[in-house]
Formats: structure tokens, C-alpha cells, sequence
């Protein structure tokens, strides 16, 4: 069911443009006539909402999300039902997501990318400090703003730790097969823990432009999270600081005991690499330092 330009939603939002589509939902700029403010209201498809556990996901998209009020989560605002088909009203992200960034630019250089990790890591810490796992932590999912923040959004198959119980959709394996930790993969309940790996994954592929496990089909990179060994960047970035590399094998590790055990071990530990600018500073062999060779 489109929306037309110009209708009014719950006599408070007034359709101003179509945005787009995604596999989920139609997504409309908004005015919010209340709050005097632009958002997007994203719409699920018709054909989508025929699949009930699709319709649990959106709806859970918009009880989970809208709990969580952090600089950088994609704020739900409000949500309800146009002619009996669920909407949401989130923050209007002007920008790209980050796959998007990386389509154009291939990889991102360290230091930026240890930024936008600096904030999801922020992002997840309070998700988790609420109870919420994510579980599909990609670039996909990671909004870039005008002005450097990245915002956190697509909560579709989010997982509350209070109602973990009684989801309707728990006992799918779901997610993104390129960033899914081993433990889900082996068909145990995703944890924080999980959510850090596909961070790391996320870090990995940001200043690599690849992620570790590229095979044709989707079982065969369930199976190498599990039982093959994690690239390492410097495959692809010989000049990676060993700190980064440091970071990047500790969010994936597969025993959880040796993994960051939460997103505040992983908040501190890209804090005090961004403060070490002797890091990134380019590593001279004993060749170069005694003769000056480059």
C-alpha cells in the first residue's frame, strides 16, 4: 500500500517524499506537524507482513528500539498502523550507511575507522547495559551522519534478554552470515559477546575493504567461523599496527572466555589506541633508521 505525497499518518505526520525501499519496508520522508521535526517513516511491505514471523520482527523493530534513547542508536520515535499495516517513525538519517561508504571507497583509513568503532562500541554498551543484543552488526546497519557520528539502527531481529523466552523467532539461527559469530552459527542463543565478534568482523572489512571469509556459499563461511583460523588484516594491509590487530583478534576470538567479555573492554581499549599517537606513526625497519632508507 503506497503512500501518497501530501497524506497525513495519525493525523501528526505528513508524507513529504518516498526515500527508498529495503527488503522490509517502503521508507517515506515525514514532517511530524507535533514536533516540528523531519523523520522517516518506514512502512511494511505488503507482501512482507504475509509472513507472520516478518511481522514479528518489524513490530519488534519498534517496541525494542524505541527503548533506547543513546547518541549513536537510530531513535524510534513512535509507531503504529496505516490501514492495519504496521509503520514506524525513527530519526530521519540523512547519509549513507557504511557498506554504502565502502562500495565508493573501497576502505577507510585506521584512524577514521577507530572512530566509528569508538561509537558503536559506545552504542553497543548501552544496548547491552538494557539488555538488548543486536545480532546484525554490519556496515549495513551503521548510518553515517553529515558531521562523522555513525548511528546504529535496523533492531528487526534484536533480542531482549527479558522476553528472550517467549520470541517467536528464537530458535532461527538469523542474521548475517559474514559477520555471525561461531557460537550462533553452532545454534546457541546470541549473547553480547556475539554482538562484539560482528564487531570485529565490522572493523576487520572497514580498513581491509574485505571480510575474513569469502565463499561461495553461505554454510561453507558459517563453518569457517567456526573451525578456520581469522585472517589477518595485514593480509591486505601490511602496514597495519599490531594494537589494531591486537583489537580486531580479541573481539573474534571463538573460546568466549578469551573474547571481550562486554563493549566497555573494547570501548577502552580503542580509547587508549586513539590516545597512543606513536601507533599509527609508520614503522622504520633497521635499515631505514641507520641509513635513512625509505
Amino acid at each position: 500500500m503506497p503512500l501518497k505525497i501530501g497524506s497525513l499518518i495519525d493525523s501528526r505526520y505528513r508524507i513529504t517524499a518516498r526515500i527508498g525501499h529495503g527488503g522490509m519496508a517502503e521508507v517515506y520522508e515525514a514532517n511530524d506537524m507535533i514536533n516540528r521535526r523531519t523523520v522517516a517513516i518506514k512502512l511494511i511491505r505488503e507482501d512482507v507482513m504475509n509472513n507472520p514471523v516478518n511481522l514479528v520482527r518489524f513490530k519488534n523493530e519498534a517496541t525494542i528500539a524505541a527503548s533506547l534513547n543513546h547518541p549513536n542508536i537510530v531513535k524510534v520515535f513512535n509507531h503504529g498502523t496505516v490501514d492495519g499495516v504496521p509503520y514506524i517513525a525513527n530519526e530521519y538519517i540523512k547519509g549513507q550507511n557504511l557498506k554504502e561508504v565502502l562500495d565508493f571507497r573501497s576502505s577507510l583509513p585506521i584512524e577514521e575507522a577507530m572512530d566509528y568503532m569508538i561509537q558503536l562500541a559506545s552504542a553497543l554498551s548501552y544496548a547491552h547495559k538494557h539488555g538488548i543484543v543486536h545480532r546484525d552488526v554490519k556496515p549495513d546497519n551503521l548510518y553515517v551522519m553529515g558531521d562523522g557520528t555513525i548511528k546504529l539502527g535496523d533492531f528487526g531481529i534484536a533480542q531482549s534478554e527479558q522476553k528472550k523466552e517467549n520470541h517467536d523467532v528464537e530458535s532461527e539461527i538469523v542474521g548475517s552470515v559474514h559477520y555471525m559469530a561461531p557460537e550462533i552459527t553452532a545454534g546457541k542463543s546470541a549473547t553480547a559477546q556475539s554482538d562484539i565478534y560482528s564487531a570485529g568482523v565490522t572493523f576487520y572489512e572497514l580498513i581491509t575493504g574485505h571480510v575474513p571469509f569469502n565463499k561461495e556459499k553461505a554454510v561453507d563461511i558459517a563453518v569457517a567461523h567456526i573451525k578456520e583460523r581469522f585472517p589477518s588484516p595485514k593480509i591486505y594491509l601490511p602496514n597495519c599496527p599490531k594494537e589494531v590487530e591486537h583489537i580486531i583478534f580479541k573481539c573474534v576470538k571463538k573460546n568466549l572466555k578469551e573474547r571481550y567479555q562486554n563493549a566497555d573492554e573494547l570501548y577502552n581499549d580503542l580509547i587508549d589506541l586513539k590516545n597512543n599517537p606513536n601507533a599509527f606513526k609508520e614503522k622504520k625497519g633497521i635499515f631505514s633508521r641507520i641509513f635513512g632508507f625509505k
